[in-house]
């Protein structure tokens, strides 16, 4: 299972978080630093679409380790509250394609 790893210590604020995601997953240069962009490059993990360095095989989910999430969770609650809620909806938006999910996400 293909896997990238976060440090909530470097989430703590919008602009780290953002930074850290472009980095870590391989956003491209336009990326929009926001949850809307975030989605968006998450959504084509299973295509050639050149908005995230991984390309999912049907059956592959994409695993996100957050490592010192209770840093996150106490820093910054409501950046982890949307990183939940859109893991979740990029989730959703496969289903709704008849696809399986592609993104889970895993606090450490």
């Amino acid at each position: 299972m293909p896997a990238v790893q976060l440090d909530g210590r470097t989430l703590t604020d919008w602009a780290g978080f953002h930074q850290t995601c472009k980095q870590a997953l391989g956003f491209p240069a336009f990326y929009g630093g926001n949850m809307d962009a975030w989605i968006d490059c998450l959504s084509g993990l299973r295509d050639d679409d050149g908005m995230s360095a991984f390309r999912l095989a049907p059956d592959e989910m994409l695993q996100i380790q957050v490592l010192h999430s209770d840093v996150l969770r106490r820093e910054a609650p409501e950046i982890l509250s949307a990183l939940e809620e859109c893991a979740a909806e990029v989730n959703q938006l496969y289903l709704e394609n008849g696809k399986k999910p592609a993104v889970g996400l895993v606090l450490r």
